[in-house]
């Protein structure tokens, strides 16, 4: 026989094998959506009455539309009975993540993906939720109140966050996850995913959710958990198990004759005489790094076992200067950071988000990384990062000299203090502070030395006391500042916004949504539109006074813009509207809800005259 026929047999085989862990390691919600794995009638024996429980206590979350001080379409809404269900519409009960859609991704301050994000990694945002008695989990319902689909991906925790014991390993199972999927009506619904059983009894539940496919903000009210406390046992005819779920223990086995055949057929041709290393031995070196480089981590670390010429390659720092561990938030620990540190030497975008909570990363653990692997660091994402203190901000400063970007976004538990050592990186160009404690003395210090920022996000910052004087600090130190957010900055006046438009003439991007103090009839959005000609995105939401007068000047002056945002205004008419979008040629998202002048026959004519245009209008039932 021609020896090309086994080298086809072992091809055959071993693409069979792939497909087959392929299946096994499928998603859990596909596996309990598939008819061929489990038929309606295996049932779980009634040994148990099921527990039936509202979320008691919003633990964490990554952010949302409302304040801090309010409890307006904050995440802490989804604690306790509905507040809306079953009625549809924007309502201030709900729970409102930041975000919709993605034209956050199309703004100036948009920053670069990382490379080897997983395919199957969506999330977004995330909320976890506390509940009162810990239920092995049986159903879970989201309670959705506005554009439903956000949510993709349901988790639970085995810590008890009302324990006093601190557990030895926390552990997350996902019950539940499902791609984007686009969900064409904005009405309410109740969302019941079918949810694997774990091996532990919960009372820590986190939802992530991916908005990237809502026509509008997502609204939830609670979430309902469903369980039974002690756990229960499957009954299931073997007859309805599909092949491709057999136990995990079978599949090895089986694997494991699979291989010994497949090595059999090896040594019956001529490749008797492969080196140790495969053909891989005879490819040049670049490209065995460029075929890695599209490997996800975990790929990486296990291809590392496989001999020695591909361990080298897997240990290379070239392969790890964009790292983003965000994916995998629910294993990094000290022992990832200290496997990973030989290998991140010459990192240059670390990604950290999520990761480390519930003391999974120490700070003498992530001290010790930052040590070894601090040195090139461009960029620095730590968002969520509960693990932080003073003293990590502190080896961040005098570790990372040529650190450009920081992001500490909903690091709510780093203290004041803190951020003082933040002046000390002198060469930051973006600066993401939003939902922290930084203070007016910290802030006023890095604007004073930090003069290269571009990018700065003080969203939902209400330790601040004079904002007029750090939009002074803006305008005199810096003047290559080209988006500024200040999403719910709640003392700002014209006096603070003629200082930044006059020294901050860069400006492409500015977030002043939720500023009450911001009155049109001081001119100060007069000014603004007058003084900034390169703003392509302007969020005035829910600013009272806005009027025709502005929507004229933005109208003559800023033809570049994208992005307007005069949600919640009773003054602006349909004439000036009109002539806002026949001067800015480039405009792609209007949002006019609750404009009072804007019902729903203007938003279809506009619709009808500028097609290219997404003007949003929100509706309460």
């Amino acid at each position: 026989m021609s020896p090309v026929f086994p080298m086809l047999t072992v091809l055959s085989m071993f693409y069979y094998i792939c497909l087959r862990r392929r299946a096994r390691t499928a998603t859990r919600g596909e596996m309990m959506n598939s008819r061929r794995a489990i038929e309606s009638n295996s049932r779980a024996l009634p040994i148990n009455v099921e527990v039936v429980q509202y979320a008691k206590e919003v633990l964490d979350f990554s952010s949302h539309y409302g304040s801090e001080n309010s409890m307006s379409y904050t995440m802490w809404n989804l604690a306790g009975i509905p507040n809306v269900y079953p009625s549809s519409g924007d309502f201030t009960q709900t729970a409102v993540f930041r975000t919709y859609g993605t034209w956050w991704d199309q703004c100036p301050s948009a920053q670069l993906p990382f490379k080897r994000t997983p395919p199957n990694f969506y999330s977004q945002d995330y909320v976890e939720l506390a509940f009162e008695e810990p239920v092995y989990p049986t159903a879970v319902h989201v309670l959705e109140t506005y554009h439903p689909g956000a949510v993709i991906r349901i988790l639970a925790c085995s810590a008890n966050p009302y324990s006093q014991n601190t557990p030895a390993e926390v552990r997350w199972e996902i019950l539940w996850s499902e791609a984007p999927t686009k969900v064409n009506s904005p009405q309410a619904r109740q969302f019941t995913p079918c949810i694997k059983q774990i091996d532990f009894p919960t009372n820590l539940i986190r939802l992530e959710v991916n908005s990237s496919l809502q026509d509008y903000y997502a609204e939830l009210d609670a979430v309902v958990l469903h369980g039974v406390k002690e756990r229960p046992v499957l009954s299931l005819k073997t007859s309805m198990i599909d092949m491709n779920d057999l136990d995990e223990d079978d599949d090895e086995e089986k694997n494991g004759c699979e291989m010994d055949s497949l090595n059999k057929q090896f040594s019956d041709t001529a490749l008797r005489e492969w080196t140790t290393n495969g053909y891989f031995d005879k490819l040049p070196y670049e490209l065995i790094q460029l075929i890695l480089s599209h490997l996800t981590i975990p790929d990486l670390c296990r291809l590392a076992q496989t001999c020695k010429l591909l361990y080298q390659h897997c240990c290379d720092p070239l392969q790890y200067i964009h790292l983003s561990l965000q994916p995998y938030w629910a294993r990094i620990n000290d022992t990832s950071l200290e496997y990973l540190m030989s290998r991140c030497t010459l990192v240059q975008w670390l990604n950290l988000s999520w990761t480390g909570n519930r003391g999974a990363i120490s700070v003498s653990g992530f001290s010790r990384f930052l040590k070894v692997c601090g040195s090139e660091l461009v960029r620095l994402e730590l968002a969520c990062g509960h693990f932080l203190n003073e003293t990590c901000l502190e080896v961040i400063a005098e570790m990372c000299p040529n650190l450009q970007e920081l992001n500490l976004s909903s690091c709510d538990k780093l203290p004041p203090q803190a951020f003082n050592h933040i002046a000390k990186v002198c060469s930051l160009k973006r600066l993401i502070l939003y939902r922290t404690k930084v203070e007016q003395t910290a802030l006023l210090s890095i604007l004073n030395f930090c003069s290269e920022l571009q990018h700065l996000s003080l969203g939902s910052c209400v330790m601040i006391e004079d904002y007029d004087l750090i939009a002074s600090m803006m305008g005199a130190k810096c003047k290559k500042l080209r988006t500024l957010d200040l999403w719910r900055c709640k003392n700002i006046t014209e006096n603070g916004i003629a200082e930044l438009a006059s020294g901050c003439q860069l400006l492409e991007e500015l977030d002043l949504g939720w500023c009450p103090t911001l009155q049109s009839s001081t001119g100060c959005f007069t000014s603004l539109a007058r003084k900034l000609p390169n703003l392509q995105k302007l969020f005035l939401t829910a600013n009272r006074s806005v009027c025709d007068t502005d929507i004229e000047e933005l109208a003559t002056n800023c033809t570049h813009l994208r992005q307007l945002d005069i949600l919640g205004t009773r003054m602006v008419s349909p004439a000036s509207l009109r002539k806002l979008l026949e001067s800015c040629k480039d405009l792609s998202l209007l949002d006019v809800s609750f404009c009072s002048q804007i019902d729903n026959r203007v938003v279809l004519e506009l619709n009808a005259s500028f097609p290219n245009v997404f003007i949003k209008k929100s509706f309460t039932q």
